[in-house]
């Protein structure tokens, strides 16, 4: 019987050797590839998360210029607004087709387009004689804690629009109306409305031509005076304060001024100078009662120019820091009215104030 041969260990252990390598191998492969994965998964996140944080840096730049964009229009369309508003001041209005003789509420617009009125005042310029404004008032520099106060007057207030172009500031600014005529038959009305007011009373000029009806003259007696203010104070019923419109003849005649100045007292009004003469009398007749002198400090709008209107109101506020107090006056115009708004943060240096608060 033949012998079974033994099989032979070196080729045993061969195999399995081999067999571990492979497995080792398999095992090495698979870790590198599990590796590999994860390791490529990770870089995979991190590139997105970057481009996410690049995504999210770019919306919220492109977010940062669109409110920068629409704060832009916003202001913008607030100063467009305010042109808007403005524009009415200019807006020819129809002819109504029979004006009634007694204004009412339903009858708001002139007889004349507001066009035309404006047209008679283009500037401040129609209030002093010649075009030359009167020096400064003279007064003591006053050194005080209290805050320094700023009046503002807006004359020839006389249609809606020009009430609308003065609210839409949303400032504390005093407006003068003319007493109604042909041109503006509901001036009266229109003050009515306001808790505040003043009236812009005319009054003689050395020359000008576009006089207002019922305008005071030097020669006119003591009662006619009387009668006049009476019959403002009729139309006006909260009137407080007056101030006149042109007068540069009427108020540099002392004897008219001394019959104005007791007309008013009797009827409990204050007068404000314009000061459209430098040799206006009313601070010596005021005196000579005991009154209160009030004065222009500062015409905002001499000439049209809004540039020009800003370094006015610049230079009203200069005077209110000096003398503790200014007065400055100006009219409905569109410049005027944009030059105001523009100005909100340098009346952060000043109280801004109705004239009945200095």
């Amino acid at each position: 019987m033949s012998k079974r041969k033994k099989a032979s260990p070196k080729k045993s252990s061969n195999f399995l050797t081999y067999f571990v390598w492979s497995l080792a191998f398999i095992v090495m492969l698979l870790g590198a590839f599990v590796a590999g994965y994860y390791v490529g998964h990770d870089g995979a996140k991190e590139d997105a998360l970057k481009k996410e944080q690049s995504k999210e840096k770019i919306k919220q730049s492109m977010i940062k210029k669109l409110e920068q964009e629409s704060a832009k229009r916003k202001s913008l369309k607030d100063e467009q607004s305010v042109s808007e508003r403005l524009k009415e001041v200019l807006k020819k209005e129809p002819l109504p087709p029979e004006p009634s003789k007694e204004p009412n509420e339903d009858n708001l617009t002139s007889s004349l387009s507001i066009k035309e009125v404006v047209a008679q005042y283009e500037d401040a310029s129609h209030e002093v004689e010649e075009a030359v404004l009167p020096k400064a008032i003279e007064r003591k520099v006053v050194k005080s804690t209290k805050r320094p106060k700023l009046a503002i007057i807006i004359d020839d207030i006389s249609v809606k629009s020009h009430v609308n172009a003065v609210k839409s500031l949303h400032l504390p600014i005093t407006m003068s109306f003319l007493p109604p005529s042909k041109a503006r038959p509901s001036s009266a009305i229109l003050a009515s409305q306001e808790s505040f007011y003043m009236v812009h009373l005319p009054m003689e000029a050395q020359n000008f031509k576009a006089e207002e009806p019922l305008t005071l003259r030097v020669d006119d007696s003591s009662e006619k005076i009387v009668q006049r203010v009476e019959e403002i104070k009729k139309l006006f019923p909260k009137v407080k304060y007056l101030n006149n419109h042109t007068g540069s003849k009427f108020t540099a005649n002392e004897v008219a001024m001394d019959k104005l100045i007791l007309a008013l007292k009797k009827s409990n009004i204050t007068f404000v100078d314009s000061r459209t003469t430098g040799d206006s009398k009313a601070q010596k007749v005021l005196k000579k009662y005991s009154l209160e002198y009030i004065g222009r400090d500062i015409f905002l709008d001499h000439k049209m120019d809004k540039a020009y209107v800003l370094s006015q109101i610049k230079r009203a506020i200069e005077v209110a820091k000096k003398h503790g107090s200014a007065v400055a006056i100006g009219h409905p115009h569109p410049n005027t009215i944009a030059a105001l708004n523009e100005s909100k943060k340098l009346f952060a240096d000043v109280d801004l104030v109705l004239v009945n608060k200095l």
